[in-house]
Parts: structure tokens; sequence; C-alpha cells
């Protein structure tokens, strides 16, 4: 699950097409994305995503993997986010 906040759509839309393929690779499914969530407690703005992976360790793998790394270089130079990978039920 992931909250974005994009300084700079040109770059982050980079960064979007170089991550897209990469989560695919890794067995991702994206289950929701936007920045219009109803936001009924805190504070935090931007665009929500969140992903689906087969496992905990699954999602690691994509995260740490050098393409997803490669992409972030390009989502830190033009955003902020707030990021996590939790266990599903």
């Amino acid at each position: 699950m992931a909250n974005i906040r994009i300084t700079d759509l040109e770059k982050f839309q980079k960064f979007a097409g170089m991550a897209a393929p990469v989560i695919k690779q890794y067995g991702g499914k994206v289950l929701a994305r936007g920045s219009n969530a109803i936001r009924h407690e805190g504070n935090l703005s931007g665009t929500v995503m969140m992903i689906e992976f087969e496992s905990k360790i699954a999602a690691e793998l994509f995260y740490n993997s050098d393409e997803y790394q490669a992409a972030k270089k390009i989502r830190d130079a033009c955003s902020e986010a707030d990021l996590m990978i939790i266990e599903g039920v």
C-alpha cells in the first residue's frame, strides 16, 4: 500500500512506465489507484495505490529488485511516499 504525493507529474509518469512491468513481472496486481480517496481520518494527501502480491515475500522481492530500485530513484526525485508491505488475510 502506498500514499504518494507527486511533485513532478512528467517524471512520475516515467516512473510509472518503468514500475508497471516490474509489478507484473513479480506477480503483482493493482487493486486500487487514485487521488480521490475519501479520507475520513488523518491528514495524508496524494495518490493511494494498493497492489496485491502472492505473498509478503513476493512483495519484498519486487520492492528490493534491481528493476524496481532503478524506478524508485526516479520516484524519489519527483514525489514523497508513505509505503508499507503488510501480510494479507
